[in-house]
Formats: C-alpha cells, structure tokens, sequence
C-alpha cells in the first residue's frame, strides 16, 4: 500500500469520530445516556490511536490536502465539550439555573481555549484544563455528588483552562508516559464498563473511573513540582 494512501486512510479514521459524535448526540437527544457514554468512548479510543498513526505515517508530507489538526480539533470539540455539556443540562444532575450556567461556561471557555495558540506545552502537553468534559460528566453520571459540587468542578476546571498549569496528554506526554498510558487505558475500560452497566451505583468500575480521573487531572501539576533528575 502507498504511503499516501495510508496517510489518506489515518486521516478517514479520524473523521470517523464525527459519525461517533452524532450516534452520541441521538442517543443524548432520547436520553439513552448509557448508549451515549459508549460511543463517546469509541470516539476517546479512536483519538488516541489516531494521533500516534499519523505522526508514522506523516500525514502533514504524504496526504496535506486535509488538516488534520483541524479535524482533530472540530471533531474533539464535538466529544469532549459539546456532547457532555448537553448531557449535563438535559440530565436531571443540574437543576434550574445551574445546569444553564455549566453549560455557557464549558461551551464558552472551551471555545476559546480550542483557540488558543498557546495550549501546548514544549513536552507535548497542555498548558491549562484541556477541555475534557467527558471526562468529567462521565464521572459525574457515576458518582451522582450534590448538584453544588458539580457547578464548583465546573467553575475550577473552567478557571484552570487558563491558568499556566500543565496538563498531560497521555500518549505525546514523555514522562511517566510508561505510567500514564496504562492508566489512560484503564480509565477508557472503566468508562466503557460504567456506561454497559447503565452506572449501576454498586459497580466497582465507578472507583476506578474516580481513581484514573484523579491521576490524569494532577499527575501534569505533579510534574510541574517535581524537577526532572538529570
């Protein structure tokens, strides 16, 4: 197979999460929020393997017809901050007001951070929240905390987008990466398992998505901390 073709083929795998994107957004609609979960996890797998893919097979050189940074962009916009926002306002975990206030606020602020030139960092992080709402509403559709706790994540993660805080991308992200990855996996199996057994409130899948979650928002902040040894 040619080398341009394959580039061709990394690229169409990534736009496969657009059609990930509205089977969630449907499901969402229905409010089969177990059924959404699960193609948004197909569409967090696909986002991670197609990022290491086209760096091997140098889509920039070999198919630069298409932007795929920009597909990236559109489509992780899509799963990580539209979708869960609209979850979490048509769920019942934000009533009244609240849920209009998470949803213009992670909409908002996500929006321009997706903007914003700045957002890695020199070891191929983020600098500041990087939007992963998914992440985040998934968690909260397990847990089910008191409605002031999720506004306050809202409001922190949302403040954090801005701030000089590295965040780390489990794959591009060299240190502890031997660590990181592993757990990012996990975190995608939890989230899966969670979402198959529509959050029943017994599952142990639910700790492990807590535990992973905390790992993958501070391990950048530990980092940060902590010198790298010569």
């Amino acid at each position: 197979m040619k080398r341009q073709t394959q580039a061709l083929l990394v690229h169409l795998l990534t736009a496969t999460g657009a059609v990930f994107a509205m089977l969630a957004l449907l499901a969402a609609a229905q409010e089969q929020w177990s059924v959404m979960f699960l193609w948004l996890v197909v569409a967090f797998a696909v986002d991670g393997v197609d990022g290491p893919l086209a760096r091997k097979y140098d889509v920039k050189e070999n198919a630069p017809r298409f932007d795929g940074v920009l597909l990236d962009l559109i489509i992780d916009y899509l799963t990580y901050v539209f979708i869960p926002a609209f979850a979490l306002f048509q769920s019942d975990l934000l009533p009244g007001w609240t849920g209009w206030f998470a949803i213009i606020v992670i909409t908002f602020a996500s929006a321009m951070y997706f903007a914003d030139s700045r957002m890695k960092t020199s070891d191929n992080s983020f600098q500041g929240f990087p939007g992963c709402w998914n992440m985040l509403v998934i968690v909260m559709f397990a847990v089910k905390p008191d409605f002031w706790v999720i506004v306050g994540l809202v409001s922190v993660l949302a403040i954090a987008m801005f701030l000089p805080l590295k965040f780390i991308h489990p794959v591009r992200t060299r240190r502890w990466r031997k660590l990181s990855l592993p757990i990012a996996l996990l975190w995608t199996i939890f989230a899966g398992w969670a979402a198959w057994v529509d959050f029943h409130p017994e599952s142990w899948a639910h700790w492990g998505l807590v535990l992973t979650s905390v790992y993958l928002i501070f391990v950048g902040v530990v980092q940060q901390l902590v010198p790298v040894r010569n």
